[in-house]
């Protein structure tokens, strides 16, 4: 179990075969297509005396995976030796592919990606690692015990859906091995495709996973699944309520005091270092954090669970510069002392009770920090902007009274965070819409007004008459809230992303207005390099409008297909030709 003992050798290569390369998404029709719509591989790291952590097995065989991603995996498929964990334990890491966007079906919006929340996307450039370890005494091991972990490698954070996968499938594997493994990837290869808004029935070892995909359509109070078919399920279906979120409430139970301080640092892109008792507590609770901003996506990077033996150990302890954007989830205390200098570290211990409430850590100042021994606190000199809701507290408080069940509790908080990060975002939405030119200045034969800029200060004078006062109750300094975030990644991926689809709405208007115009009137002056020009730009507008790039009706497109014809049809024989090869 602990990287410590044997891990000077490193991981060992994979024993599986590995043949031609496969990263990303495979095309409809080809083996393993559906499996990859889901799952990029499937892993077994085993501990080897004389190795370490050794990638016992990859499936599908042929999946290629770099020598420093098979050390990541390996490393992180085992909790470090501080943990001592026994018996079954399920967790998650996120790791960054070697060498960025290898496939280039992965830069920009998968088509499994439209209608997606924008928190809910396939990753780009990262995997996620969801682990089932088992450690359990074996006699008949060296060692005197049985390690083994399997890995699912996705890139979607589905982790309720993978973990329940894993909790089905991995007691089952540690018992009967490949074959079994084999069995289960071939079922998942039968799958439906993970289309948003749909719900799903996932058969997979005489089991039945009943899901529903998020959709940006999905309202927060979405009511219960509704079967997808007309047949009559048997054996009855598990019903999974989410494909993603986490039990809130039990994530957050150390917390909960703080939870709109978390919020805010979230909200800026803080560094936050969480130190863990174990790598289910860490992971859980930096998804947990991550999760708390929807329907914002989290922009910055995150690793649920993290070692020293991670090959961007050095990126992120380096004291030259400032301190990544990056919430770090990890176990060994010693990151206490590399990571000193970061303005942010959570220390959790295991979960207590403390009367009818569970015990809280306490605000401490970043100079109380022991690299031994430290205590459970939130470690941090940042003093936040709003007033905690007293109110909150009190209500989760009447719920562990009167012994509510975690899953409502985890409803009043998310319903909290989610009108906390809306009333924070209407002011941004309404000041963006401002900035979009009217309707009547787009005009069919010139090129479409511009976006006004974003100017911090007109934002900031807006909110006296539209502020999130009016949807939110929560007293404090808004403004200063406003300015330090208009410095974080979240604002940049927040505005880049508005002003793509603002952007692309006046094109699409654009696009109308010359269809709703007359063409024919409008080629008897013009000369043959105009027609050309216009050809060119709606055959460029059609395309990106038929890969559902540009929010255009069926009828616009036929219109728009009518008119290059007719454009062309004005054209001599020679140049129609060009326009049109055989």
């Amino acid at each position: 179990m602990d990287q410590g003992a044997g891990a000077g050798a490193g991981p060992q290569r994979a024993r599986g075969r590995l043949g031609a390369p496969s990263s990303g998404m495979r095309a409809p029709g080809t083996p393993w297509a559906r499996f990859s719509a889901w799952l990029e591989c499937v892993c077994v790291v085993t501990f080897d005396l004389e190795l370490g952590q050794a990638l016992e097995l990859v499936y599908p065989s042929d999946f290629q995976l770099t020598d420093k991603e098979k050390s990541s995996i390996c490393y992180l498929s085992f909790p470090d030796s501080h943990s001592g964990c026994l018996g079954d334990t399920q967790f998650s890491f996120r790791i960054r592919q070697c060498g960025g966007q290898r496939c280039p079906g992965h830069a920009g919006e998968k088509p499994g990606d439209r209608g997606a929340p924008a928190s809910l996307q396939r990753e780009p450039a990262h995997y996620f690692g969801y682990v089932y370890f088992r450690q359990v005494k074996d006699s008949s091991v060296k060692r005197g015990y049985f390690q083994k972990s399997l890995v699912l490698l996705s890139r979607l954070p589905f982790v309720r859906l993978f973990q329940a996968l894993l909790g089905l499938v991995a007691p089952e594997f540690f018992d009967k091995l490949a074959p079994c493994l084999e069995a289960v990837c071939n079922e998942i290869d039968q799958w439906p495709a993970p289309a948003p808004g749909r719900t799903l029935s996932l058969p997979v070892m005489g089991v039945v996973l009943q899901v529903h995909i998020p959709s940006r359509a999905d309202t927060p109070e979405s009511g219960p699944l509704e079967p997808s078919g007309h047949e009559t399920l048997l054996p009855a279906p598990v019903v999974l309520p989410s494909v993603h979120e986490l039990d809130l409430f039990r994530c957050f139970r150390p917390v909960l005091a703080h939870v709109q301080l978390l919020w805010e640092l979230m909200l800026l892109g803080e560094p936050l270092l969480v130190l863990a008792p174990s790598p289910a507590v860490s992971s859980e609770m930096v998804l947990a954090l991550t999760s708390c901003l929807q329907p914002l996506k989290f922009c910055c990077d995150y690793r649920p669970y993290f070692t020293i033996h991670d090959s961007e150990f050095k990126e992120f302890t380096t004291r030259t510069q400032a301190p990544p954007n990056v919430v770090l989830g990890v176990t060994n205390p010693f990151f206490i002392k590399t990571l000193q200098h970061w303005p942010h570290i959570l220390r959790v211990g295991e979960p207590k009770m403390s009367g009818d409430f569970p015990k809280q850590v306490k605000l401490k100042k970043p100079s109380r920090l022991k690299t031994l021994d430290t205590k459970p606190g939130l470690y941090t000199a940042y003093t936040a902007h709003l007033h905690r809701d007293k109110a909150l507290l009190r209500r989760l408080l009447k719920g562990l009274q009167k012994k509510r069940p975690s899953d409502v509790q985890t409803a009043v908080l998310r319903r909290h965070l989610l009108e906390l990060t809306q009333s924070f975002i209407i002011p941004l939405e309404h000041y963006m819409a401002s900035l979009m030119p009217l309707q009547k200045g787009i005009v069919p034969w010139k090129t479409p007004p511009q976006i006004r800029p974003f100017r911090q200060d007109d934002f900031l004078q807006s909110l006296e008459r539209s502020g999130p006062q009016l949807t939110c109750v929560l007293k404090g300094d808004w403004l200063g809230l406003y300015r330090r975030f208009f410095k974080s990644p979240h604002f940049d991926g927040w505005y880049r992303q508005r002003h793509r689809e603002m952007t692309q709405k006046l094109e699409a208007l654009h696009l109308e207005a010359i269809c709703e115009a007359n063409i024919e009137i409008w080629m008897k002056d013009k000369s043959e390099v105009e027609v050309v020009d216009l050809i060119l730009k709606l055959r460029e507008r059609l395309v990106r409008a038929q890969g559902h790039q540009l929010p255009v009706k069926e009828a616009t497109l036929k219109r728009a297909r009518l008119y290059i014809d007719t454009a062309i049809g004005s054209l001599p024989k020679d140049l129609q030709a060009v326009l049109c090869p055989p």
